[in-house]
């Protein structure tokens, strides 16, 4: 049966069209009153005709159309990771100085038989998990939060584990008040100084320093169709060419996914998403990026904490750096 619930992008039309058609067809012959003999093989060949003509328009995702992928709302959340992959998970909140935000949701678990501490920006679902969530934008008190776990991991030798998806950090007033800036910037250098090994998943969005603050690991693992960047490519188009409707030409200018950033080394390992994207397959997708995080954080156990940092250091280091010409 197809899914009459699913959400379809706008680049994805010919797609819906042809699984309406099915929804059709499957309702009559389902009701009994198809006059249509063949009512099966044309349901048949439809299905075909669509999957063909979806894994056409996936073949050649531009980065604009892979933005909005990335943004699909039915994308695995932080919370899907959690549940899947992550044992005996125990939420710990608050930042110990203001208050809980629940933009960022972490805490202590079993991955594959090890202790981790886990974290990762959440979304939400409905209208009122996304409010809660806040649309997984944090606030100072969520990067606090973080590094409150990553000195907790560093005191009982956990690795840790953060899951990325966040157009940015909170842009509000409050937000600035409380120091928003020095609370991002806080994070980012425990990521950096961390004396256990630090695995980043880029899962959907990773926006601005609200991304960085989490992801500055000692390796970087993204979705096919995820991006990551410094700016949105609306707010970029609007700077440049005071013109968000330039979000396209932003995106492709920006170098924003996953396949030109592992060129630019700054991540280090790409899991591919099942044609249509990982919402489509969301189980299967969170279950790859198990894999490889468990392939990724075997080669790292075992590393002394200066060795880590050592790493983590001229990882970002290389980031831009040409390569000597042969004398």
């Amino acid at each position: 049966m197809s899914d009459p619930t699913r959400t379809y992008l706008d680049f994805e039309r010919p797609v819906a069209e042809l699984d309406a058609k099915i929804e059709e067809l499957e309702t009559l012959a389902a009701s009994n009153k198809a006059d249509v003999p063949d009512v099966a093989d044309e349901i048949s060949k439809l299905r075909q005709k669509s999957a063909d003509q979806l894994a056409s328009l996936y073949e050649k995702l531009d980065p604009w159309r892979k933005t909005q992928v990335a943004r699909h709302p039915e994308r695995p959340h932080f919370c899907d990771y959690r549940r899947l992959l992550i044992e005996d998970f125990e939420e710990l909140c608050g930042d110990r100085r203001f208050s809980e935000d629940p933009a960022i949701v972490g805490g202590i678990g079993r991955f594959h038989g090890r202790s981790v501490v886990v974290m990762g920006h959440e979304k939400g679902r409905d209208t009122q998990s996304r409010l809660k969530h806040n649309f997984g934008m944090a606030r100072p008190e969520g990067y606090r939060k973080a590094i409150r776990l990553m000195n907790m991991a560093e005191k009982f030798k956990m690795p840790v584990l953060t899951f990325v998806d966040t157009a940015g950090a909170y842009p509000g007033v409050g937000a600035e008040e409380r120091g928003q800036a020095e609370a991002i910037a806080r994070s980012t250098e425990r990521c950096l100084t961390l004396g256990v090994p630090l695995i980043s998943v880029i899962a959907g969005e990773g926006g601005s320093g609200g991304a960085v603050a989490l992801a500055s690991a000692n390796s970087i693992i993204m979705l096919q169709h995820s991006i990551y960047s410094v700016i949105s490519p609306e707010g970029c188009a609007s700077i440049l060419w005071k013109d968000a409707a330039r979000a396209r030409d932003a995106a492709i200018a920006m170098k924003i996914t996953a396949q030109d950033l592992k060129e630019l080394k700054i991540i280090d390992h790409i899991v591919k998403e099942p044609i249509g994207g990982a919402h489509r397959a969301p189980d299967d997708t969170v279950r790859k990026i198990g894999e490889k995080i468990d392939s990724v954080l075997s080669g790292l156990e075992g590393l002394r904490a200066s060795d880590l940092r050592a790493r983590r250091r001229e990882r970002f280091l290389a980031i831009g750096r040409l390569e000597a010409a042969d004398s």
